[in-house]
């Protein structure tokens, strides 16, 4: 049961995750958040219809799936390194929010004069190992992770709400940039999430169902009755989440709310485990995503982390967008999105071909120009 609604689960706690990590000094930037909404549209949405469709068409999880896509499609071989870049992208996301979470334990213990005698990496490798032992429950951990942060944030609340003075700034290429950046991770477009999760519950109904009930499952099928749900709710936590930047959290309230990032780590390192696992088994995939995340913990800076989520992540859905828009038949992804009407597909085409990555090329050199500078 818990399954059907991971998507829903992940959509909620990825703007709660990430967001603090991109939005402007001052949250109050008018400009930024028109550029948000609007990157939300142009790219996120259609680069999430993509992943459903591409669940649905492969009946697999992304590695295993775009090895199958790719063979139907008669493409290179080239394209199933989304599946590997996925699964890194996961790593990278639970590495930055486990650093996060460390500096942030430290910082609340400090505030109630309990910090531990140990040094800091030290609380980091150890966070790691709390969080791969609890990616070994799956799902499980979502829930729990979601009720922890929302309970610290209300604690937080006690305090009030904090003023936000908004003012319209100057747009450029790194304003465009931090914009397409925070509307794909904070909707996970990229991550192979959705399809993962997408492609749980479709191999349920496909068990379950005898094969004419699954060409009725197929005619009543709508991508999106799977991908608006989700896209909404993204929407409303950002919006939630922007009025709370910058509000003061007691230090319990911070103990709990980073606990609970570390139970939505879990997941992150549960999933690039399970496609990891397609190549190397399951036990060999463990010890793979428990090494990668230690060393990016405890080794790398979190501003390299999050440079290197920006360069993956955006790496991975320029691949995901060409390979949907140009190489897979165009008749396999409209039955697979089974778009009502035929405006809508044709629109959802323009924008996977061609609006997405010239964005992400346009967002790319915003990135290069802002660390030039």
């Amino acid at each position: 049961m818990m399954i059907r609604y991971a998507s829903y689960f992940i959509a909620a706690l990825l703007p709660l995750l990430l967001f603090r990590w991109f939005v402007p000094a001052s949250v109050g930037e008018i400009d930024f958040w028109l550029l948000w909404l609007l990157a939300m549209i142009v790219v996120s949405l259609p680069v999430v219809y993509a992943e459903v469709a591409l669940a649905y068409r492969s009946v697999d999880a992304p590695l295993a799936g775009m090895q199958k896509l790719t063979r139907e499609a008669d493409a290179s071989p080239v394209w199933r390194s989304f599946g590997w870049l996925a699964a890194l992208v996961s790593i990278v996301i639970a590495a930055l929010v486990i650093s996060g979470a460390s500096t942030g334990i430290l910082s609340a213990l400090t505030e109630l004069n309990s910090v531990p005698d140990v040094p800091s990496f030290a609380l980091a490798a150890g966070l790691i190992v709390i969080t791969v032992l609890l990616s070994l429950l799956g799902v499980a951990p979502l829930p729990i992770g979601l009720g922890l942060m929302v309970v610290g944030l209300l604690m937080g609340l006690t305090n009030g709400l904090p003023t936000i003075d908004f003012a319209m700034t100057g747009i450029n290429l790194s304003e465009w940039a931090r914009a397409v950046a925070l509307a794909l991770v904070s909707v996970g477009a990229g991550t192979g999430l959705y399809w993962f999760g997408q492609n749980l519950v479709t191999k349920q109904v496909i068990t379950a169902n005898t094969h004419d009930e699954q060409k009725r499952d197929t005619r009543e099928y709508r991508a999106t009755k799977s991908v608006l749900p989700i896209w909404i709710l993204q929407l409303c936590v950002g919006v939630v989440v922007l009025l709370l930047s910058g509000m003061a959290v007691p230090p319990i309230g911070q103990l709990l709310y980073w606990g609970g990032v570390l139970f939505v780590a879990s997941y992150l390192l549960h999933y690039s485990t399970q496609q990891l696992a397609h190549k190397f088994g399951l036990m060999i995939s463990l010890i793979a995503t428990f090494v990668l995340a230690l060393v990016l913990v405890v080794a790398v800076p979190t501003t390299w982390l999050v440079g290197l989520l920006v360069i993956v992540s955006t790496v991975a859905v320029l691949l995901l967008s060409i390979f949907a828009g140009w190489q897979m038949k165009i008749s396999h992804l409209r039955k697979s999105l089974n778009f009502g009407n035929e405006a809508f597909y044709n629109l959802w085409r323009v924008a996977i071909r061609l609006v997405v990555p010239l964005a992400l090329l346009l967002a790319l050199i915003g990135w290069v120009m802002q660390w030039l500078s």
